[in-house]
């Protein structure tokens, strides 16, 4: 029962191959040490434990002194993101012999019944993403919750009629889903605790220090990370997986830095009933100056704004009342204060122009859905910003999410390439495990890396391009912005590259 307490050293590991042989010897009664002093400190097998979590019945009693508990995996934070690596490490045959752990700071989510009032803060998940959540049964569950699927997606700009739409299949197709984070999660922790004989869980339980191996360890050092929690337990791991969000403990204590900044925006969320209920398949977005508002619909007669925008605003938009708020969201969406007639002009002969030369490439303009109320207390702010780790991985350890890459929501792409990541990563130390390497060898942290990068580049390049491209009521640049929102929106091959780069 302790087989995984100290494993022998795989391919990959630095005491294997190409290591003297009295290092190996060395190695092999260093961790046969360990072996023996594991057996005596623990006593106890493997034992699955109430409260869905299957972890060493010992574990509480384990002494200070006592050697660390050992994991193949440890996945740091348990958000969508971390908690859907456990899921997808959990679920996957090859590693069904590796010990993976899951902390979690913050308590275990509720698996009961749905709220009956939606969530203010939701994802709009990619049909990739779908695909990817249906690989280990969680997507089944969010559909049987809340999902609301939309089919059109149309943006515009506030300083001129130039407006671009995507679809799939004349509307037949779904563009994407929009879910609560709430939702995800719940589904998440329902497919985690079902695997629960494969996959261990601590939550309230905080990450005090991490201890890194040596980069050329020799064999009376140890080559694994070292975890010490808040409640004086301590770990030890071939691999961690940094999960806890854009001020991650895991990245900065292995010293990965980071390039980021503050866009001086903040968004403001809030769950919005309409004057009437529509099908309500079209999710809205509209650049204004002052920053993006997006209207995401919910079900036939909700929507959730996110409405990005100066510090100030949002704090006077928080501060509102009710119907104050509404007539600022219905204005920001109706209103054309800020058109001029020269653009305009040139805008409507630019339009004529693709009309005459590209009948079928053009769109028919939906106008939004007014909105009536707003949900009480679903109104929230917080601030926008953009973070890229200079690394994904290091000895030992990978990001994903927010720990690696932080992005403006106005593309909805955050939580998507999240979950890329998990993918990505998941798929390399499957591979790894298949084939008997160490789970912590640069070779496959390092092609996830390359994978992940050449992906989440570009569209976190084109996010931030997009924002300060709208900034600004600045003639020759709404005038060079329109004639390429017009031109994409013209040519359908185009857009469909578009949908299928995001899409992934």
């Amino acid at each position: 029962p302790h087989r995984h307490l100290c494993p022998a050293p795989l391919e990959g590991d630095p005491f294997y191959g190409g290591r003297p042989l009295a290092d190996s010897v060395a190695m092999s009664l260093w961790r046969g040490a360990r072996l023996v002093c594991g057996l005596r400190a623990h006593g106890r097998a493997w034992l699955p434990v109430s409260g869905g979590c299957r972890r060493c019945s010992s574990a509480k009693e384990q002494p200070e002194t006592g050697p660390p508990e050992f994991f193949d995996v440890v996945i740091s934070g348990g958000g969508m993101v971390g908690t859907a690596m456990a899921c997808t490490l959990a679920y996957d045959e090859n590693l069904s012999e590796k010990k993976i752990l899951l902390l979690e700071a913050g308590n275990q989510k509720a698996d009961g019944k749905l709220p009956e009032l939606h969530s203010n803060r939701v994802s709009a998940l990619t049909p990739g993403s779908a695909a990817f959540l249906s690989r280990f049964g969680a997507w089944d569950h969010i559909c049987n919750m809340r999902c609301k699927p939309f089919k059109r997606m149309q943006v515009w700009d506030e300083c001129s009629d130039a407006m671009i739409t995507f679809d799939k299949a004349d509307l037949l197709e779904d563009m994407g889903f929009i879910v609560e984070n709430d939702v995800i999660l719940s589904a998440l922790s329902k497919q985690l605790t079902a695997a629960a004989d494969r996959v261990h869980v601590l939550y309230r339980n905080k990450v005090i220090n991490y201890t890194w191996p040596e980069p050329y360890p020799s064999s009376d050092t140890n080559p694994w990370v070292q975890i010490e929690l808040a409640d004086g337990r301590k770990l030890q791991t071939t691999l961690l997986i940094g999960a806890d969000g854009p001020n991650s403990m895991a990245r900065d204590s292995a010293g990965i830095q980071t390039v980021h900044w503050k866009y001086d925006q903040s968004a403001i969320v809030a769950t919005l009933r309409l004057a009437e209920p529509t099908d309500n398949n079209v999710a809205w977005q509209r650049f204004l100056v002052t920053g993006p508002i997006a209207m995401l619909p919910l079900s036939d007669h909700l929507s959730s704004l996110v409405w990005s925008t100066s510090h100030q605003h949002a704090s006077d938009l928080l501060s509102m009342d009710e119907e104050t708020f509404v007539d600022a969201i219905n204005s920001a969406f109706w209103s054309n204060e800020n058109h001029s007639e020269f653009i305009d002009t040139a805008s409507s002969m630019l339009r004529t122009a693709f009309m005459f030369l590209m009948p079928s490439g053009t769109s028919v303009r939906q106008l939004p859905p007014s909105v009536a109320q707003v949900e009480p207390k679903s109104r929230a702010m917080f601030p926008l910003g953009l973070g890229h780790a200079t690394k994904y991985v290091g000895p030992r350890v990978a990001l994903i999410g927010d720990a690696a890459h932080r992005v403006h929501p106005l593309a909805g792409q955050g939580v998507n390439l999240g979950f890329g990541d998990v993918a990505s990563l998941s798929q390399h130390l499957s591979e790894a495990a298949f084939n008997g390497r160490d789970l912590g060898s640069t070779k496959h942290l390092n092609a996830f890396e390359t994978e992940r990068q050449r992906h989440n580049l570009p569209v976190m390049a084109a996010i931030d391009l997009l924002k300060r491209l709208y900034s600004t009521k600045s003639t020759p640049v709404v005038l060079l912005r329109s004639f390429g929102l017009q031109v994409t929106n013209a040519f359908a091959p185009i857009k469909e590259q578009i949908m299928a780069f995001v899409s992934r």
